[in-house]
């Protein structure tokens, strides 16, 4: 099967007798891609052809690259002696070697309008030769995958195109500008210049830059997140609580009411001069009784103090209360009302707190 590379010539130079003469990459290891008519499948769209090392390398496969005549693209049939005179504008030289995953040989161009055809820009290289070709899917050694496999490689002709399959790597080179294969995540996707490589290797650091600057605000994002969700609960739960402790308008006037009646009847038992502002509804109470018990009041516990408090005030302000009523109505000798009093009161705390635990 007849195949067409595409390769590099480099830094030609004119020999004193007007001759194009040069150094040139003319074939290369790896994947590359062919027309699936151009390899006898037209079924196929694409069809991706390896080139092993070991067969672009063979001592034979590298000997047919040597004394290959040059021609001005590629001519209809393979060149031969019939009609060499015709299609050859140079040849390649004989000290064919291994560069890399390259081949090289040295080149010359005859011919004057071949000549000036390459200095006016048609400067790729294609190399025609006929290989067999085997058709077995795999993986190269590098990770990529292809459909079939080139062996027996034998070159027929070196030819001057437009663009060259193999990149421009297999080019006539002025020494001017490198050509580079690009590679986006492990594929080749095409051959650009030393500027446009630069420019798209900037492209690629900034969005690689862009892309971890993303991976940063997603991750304080979802930080974020969590932080105003765990403060959303509570704020729910601080709305479920001032719900459960609202507090209605007849709710509050009640409450200030019974404040109320508090404060008056510890001024009628303490006198006016008790401070209430300030103070607890149990404070209040303690102080009361303390301001008519003294130090005694010190020593009672709370229920004690509220029964004391009952006890304290005038009959006719307190709550019914028998067990009170019935001590006060109890017959004592004269002179013993504060005896009676305070009997009173101890009875009534003692019934109150009785009562209270009762409760």
């Amino acid at each position: 099967m007849q195949f067409f590379d595409r390769l590099t010539l480099d830094s030609p130079r004119r020999t004193g007798d007007g001759y194009l003469a040069a150094s040139v990459l003319v074939a290369r290891t790896g994947i590359q891609h062919y027309a699936g008519s151009e390899v006898g499948r037209p079924d196929l769209a694409q069809v991706r052809v390896y080139r092993p090392a070991d067969q672009v390398f063979d001592d034979k496969a590298m000997a047919s690259f040597a004394h290959r005549p040059v021609t001005l693209d590629h001519p209809a049939t393979p060149v031969t002696a019939d009609n060499w005179k015709r299609l050859a504008i140079g040849q390649t030289g004989d000290e064919v070697k291994q560069e890399g995953k390259f081949i090289r040989v040295p080149m010359a161009l005859m011919d004057a309008a071949a000549i000036k055809a390459v200095e006016n820009g048609k400067r790729e290289l294609s190399m025609g030769y006929s290989c067999d070709l085997k058709w077995e899917a795999g993986i190269t050694p590098e990770g990529e995958p292809y459909d079939a496999i080139q062996t027996n490689i034998h070159a027929n002709h070196l030819a001057v195109v437009d663009r060259a399959r193999g990149g421009s790597n297999l080019r006539i080179g002025d020494g001017s500008q490198g050509m580079h294969i690009l590679m986006i995540d492990g594929h080749q996707v095409a051959d650009v210049s030393d500027a446009a490589k630069a420019a798209i290797e900037t492209l690629q650091a900034q969005l690689a830059d862009a892309r971890a600057d993303m991976a940063r605000l997603s991750a304080d994002l979802a930080t974020a997140t969590i932080a105003i969700q765990a403060r959303d609960g509570e704020i729910a739960g601080l709305n479920a609580r001032l719900k459960d402790g609202e507090i209605s308008p007849a709710r509050l006037q009640s409450l200030a009411d019974a404040r109320a009646r508090l404060i008056a009847d510890a001024r009628k038992i303490a006198g006016d001069a008790i401070v209430v502002e300030g103070r607890t509804d149990a404070e209040i109470r303690k102080a009361a009784v303390a301001a008519r018990l003294g130090a005694a009041a010190t020593e009672m516990a709370d229920a004690a103090i509220d029964g004391a408090f009952l006890a304290l005030l005038p009959l006719g302000d307190a709550a019914p209360d028998p067990l009170r009523q019935t001590i006060i109505n109890q017959p004592l000798h004269a002179g013993d009302s504060a005896a009676r009093e305070r009997r009173a009161l101890a009875d009534a705390n003692d019934f109150n707190s009785w009562r209270n635990k009762a409760a």
